[in-house]
């Protein structure tokens, strides 16, 4: 399936309407894997549902002309920037509306130093990631494949074009240097080991 996906895309990226319709039913249920994984540490009641978030980045992956696709593993990726992406205005919107109320909460525990679970505020991460992104574009890139798109060590590294060794080292330094950010923005004791 893997080659029947990748096959599409090219063909899609080629301009190919049909072969668009042909792959979402090939991968949508992935993309709804993906919606799950960004999901899982909103607040319970989120008003953007599951089969929405999919749903926006759908329309916003058929909008996106100008990417060159170049495997399956590169539109889960670029798919899961857009789930971040739509994750990131939803709460910019809901904060402008509520002038600075009630944040989206994600459980990040992925970053977490501790064994404890903690929620964070998702504008806070974005932000967060967006720094380490300017000094950092790998481990950014990292993170963002890892946390948000859910992929392994290995599919990172593929998409990525790096070794796992590599993956790993990025991803364990991103996620300590991440928590420590998080830990100022909140005006938290640093976590010591």
């Amino acid at each position: 399936m893997t080659g029947n996906i990748t096959q599409l895309l090219l063909q899609w990226r080629r301009g190919d309407p049909a072969a668009l319709e042909q792959l979402m039913p090939l991968v949508y249920e992935e993309l709804r894997r993906l919606a799950r994984q960004c999901m899982r540490g909103e607040r319970p009641g989120h008003t953007l549902q599951t089969t929405a978030l999919v749903n926006e980045a759908y329309l916003r992956l058929v909008n996106s002309s100008c990417v060159q696709w170049q495997d399956r593993a590169h539109f889960f990726a670029i798919a899961s920037q857009l789930m971040r992406r739509v994750l990131v205005d939803e709460a910019r919107k809901r904060r402008n509306l509520k002038r600075g109320g009630e944040y989206t909460r994600v459980n990040i525990e992925a970053v977490e130093a501790s064994s404890e679970p903690r929620d964070i505020d998702l504008l806070a991460l974005d932000r967060a990631l967006d720094a380490l992104s300017e000094f950092a574009p790998r481990k950014g890139k990292v993170v963002e494949l890892r946390f948000f798109g859910g992929l392994s060590i290995e599919e990172t590294a593929l998409v990525l074009g790096i070794s796992t060794d590599i993956v790993k080292r990025e991803w364990r330094t991103a996620k300590l240097w991440l928590l420590q950010e998080l830990s100022q923005a909140s005006g938290r004791p640093e976590l010591r080991r």
